[in-house]
Formats: C-alpha cells, structure tokens, sequence
C-alpha cells in the first residue's frame, strides 16, 4: 500500500517452483495495418456505477486474460502501479486497475472503515469486472488489496482465474498493531511517500484517512486470533502465488508464510532484498515472474 514502502534482486522461490530457466509464450502474432496500434501503449482512464457508487479504473492491453490491480491502503491506479500498466505485455493480458471507493478518483464518497470494509471491497472489485464484461479474470493485490484479493478469491472462486498477492497478510497481531501506529501520523512520513499522496488528496483528507484506517485495520486485534480472512484462505481454489519481500518494514515474512501454508499449493516467492513496494522498485522482474504464473 502507499503507506504500507522498495523490491529485490535476489529470488527464492517455495514449494512447487516455477520451471527455470522461466518458460514464456511467443507473443501472438499481429496482422493488417492497424496491428501496431491494436497493441499501443493507450491507458483508458473511466468511471462505472458500481454498487451505488462512480468506480474510477484504468485500462490497457488487448489480451484475452484479464487481470485487475488492486492497490494498498489509500492507493489508487495512479500511485501504486505504473509501471504494471505500462509494461505488462498487452497482447497477452487486458490490465483494469481501480481505485476502491473512498481512494484516488473514486470519491465521492469519502473513504470509510466499516468491519466489513475488506468485504465491501471484494464485491466491489468483483463486480466492477463484471460490469465491464469480464466473466473471468486474475487479481494482483497488493498489501490492502493483497487481503481484498484473497477475499476475493474465496467468496467468488468462478469468476476468479489466478490470484497474486504480496505484502499481504489474513490477521493482525500486537506487533503488526505497533508497525500502524508507527505510520498514523502522515507528517513523520519520507517526502517521497508523503507528497504524491498530498498531491492527490490534500493534505487534510489524506492525513484524517490514514489515521482512520489505522483504527480500521486495528479493530481486527480485537478478533479472535486477530482474524482478517483466516477463515476463508481454505475456500482459496484458484492457482496462488505469493510474494514477499525479505525487508518488508510493514508486515513480517511470517505473515507469507502463513498464506502459503494455508493456501494448497500456492507458491511463495521470497525477495531478500524486497520492500514493501517491490513491485515499483524491482518492477522489471516483478512484471516477469508474475507474467510467467499468470500464462
């Protein structure tokens, strides 16, 4: 999530390997005069009434696999995946990313943490595909959108094809509650964080929605066993792969490990040297592996 850090070199890959040397389909061959725009690098910027409310989203690509980005803790197609709009290969993949209600151009309405919030989300997300025509597609979240996946994934297992997930996490303990509290106050935020999420918000909503979501995502701590979506990880039936970055500040490797165990025979990727940003740091290999699960 934007709040939530920056990637690795170094690869370590779990349980059921990807084949190496990675094995990667040609690209499909184009015909005709028009081929080389059919493919362009056109990013498609619209709005989409989605349970009562006006759901931003960027498209791009052509390919008949869909895959829908879902962004952190007060994320948004714009901040959180650039270079996976511009990059992953269009010929292959038809790439949506939103901004969940209350986030970057999905507002009205304000953001809010109701105890289902994570819930509200999922539906959301799955419904906004739907909406679009998509009878199936494979999610890519990060951190927040990591958990919205993963709920996703477990409530709506027809309509999803692939799932991948990175600095996510299915409960909250005591420590990962002293890691928000460290982030509640956006002034003690690097500039580099802070200012594109000013930019975007102002500074008053984005610092009053942070402190919000902290209190969202703490109410958890009072669950028993500090449950976000341990319980629906079981219902998780679609091909999972799991990243992780070994420096991640924001939510410990144990919390990976934990989804790969519960989640049959998903697939973890450790990136010792990975933050919690890997996929913006390290976008070129990130895009690669992921590209490679996803065919």
């Amino acid at each position: 999530m934007a709040g939530r850090g920056a990637g690795g070199a170094l690869l370590r890959l779990h349980r059921s390997p990807l084949p190496l040397p990675w094995r990667r389909a040609p690209p499909l061959a184009l015909r005709g005069p028009a081929a080389a725009a059919s493919y362009g690098t056109s990013i498609t910027s619209a709005k989409i009434q989605v349970n009562g409310v006006h759901l931003h989203y960027r498209q791009t690509g052509r390919g008949d696999h869909a895959v829908l980005l879902l962004p952190g803790m007060l994320g948004s197609s714009q901040s959180d995946f650039g270079p996976q709009l511009k990059s992953l290969n269009k010929q292959l993949f038809t790439v949506v990313a939103w901004d969940p209600r209350g986030y970057g151009r999905s507002i009205p309405p304000a953001r809010d943490f109701p105890p289902d919030f994570f819930e509200r989300d999922a539906k959301d997300a799955v419904d906004l595909m739907q909406a679009l025509k998509f009878k199936k597609f494979s999610l890519l979240g990060w951190s927040d959108g990591g958990i919205t996946a993963l709920i996703s994934a477990a409530k709506y297992p027809a309509l999803i094809n692939k799932l991948v997930v990175w600095g996510a996490n299915s409960f909250v303990t005591q420590e990962d509650l002293k890691l928000y509290q460290d982030i509640r106050d956006v002034s003690k935020w690097s500039e580099k964080i802070r200012k594109p999420m000013e930019e975007m918000y102002g500074h008053e909503y984005f610092a009053k929605t942070c402190e919000a979501w902290v209190d969202g995502i703490s109410q958890f701590a009072d669950k028993a066993d500090g449950n976000i979506c341990q319980h629906l990880l079981p219902h998780v039936k679609c091909p999972t792969f799991i990243i992780h970055g070994g420096k991640d500040p924001l939510v410990p490797q144990s919390h990976a490990e934990y989804l790969h165990k519960q989640i049959k025979e998903s697939r973890l990727l450790l990136m010792p040297e990975g933050k919690h940003n890997l996929h913006l740091r390290f976008a070129e290999e990130f895009n690669r592996v992921v590209e490679d699960f996803l065919l």
